[in-house]
């Protein structure tokens, strides 16, 4: 059984990587938002070993996105609801040795989340309700 502190890690980190998307537009933060609950849900039942890897890469995840939001806020002087045309950019490109250290589920799984993202139209127009 984890403990009550892992718990509270655990879900202070997801929290805190779902705040960070809301500064994200609006595509991406739900396709990011989906990848998080779903990356989450997945590994409940990690081992321990698995724990602490995906404990590290999520933090390294969400200390880029905090580095990431935090300048482009300055830059533009704008919160999460910044106006058209205020293209923010967010992520990272992956090293070669980065790739060659993922299992053929994640490459697999990195391929679809690029495509998701890179998809010249929408099917949908996802509007901001936010006021």
């Amino acid at each position: 059984m984890a403990s009550v502190t892992h718990l509270s890690r655990v879900r202070s980190l997801y929290k805190r990587i779902l705040v960070l998307h809301r500064f994200m537009p609006l595509e991406l933060k739900a396709l990011g938002d989906q990848y998080v609950k779903d990356e989450f849900r997945r590994n409940k039942g990690a081992s321990p070993e698995e724990v602490k890897v995906f404990m590290v890469e999520w933090e390294k995840y969400r200390d880029t996105m905090q580095t990431q939001v935090l300048d482009a806020v300055a830059a533009s002087g704008s919160g999460p609801d910044s106006g058209p045309g205020k293209r923010k950019q967010f992520g990272s490109e992956l090293s070669e040795d980065q790739l060659k250290s993922f299992q053929d589920e994640q490459v697999g799984q990195l391929y679809e989340l690029m495509l998701e993202a890179t998809k010249p139209s929408r099917q949908f127009d996802i509007q901001d309700d936010r006021t």
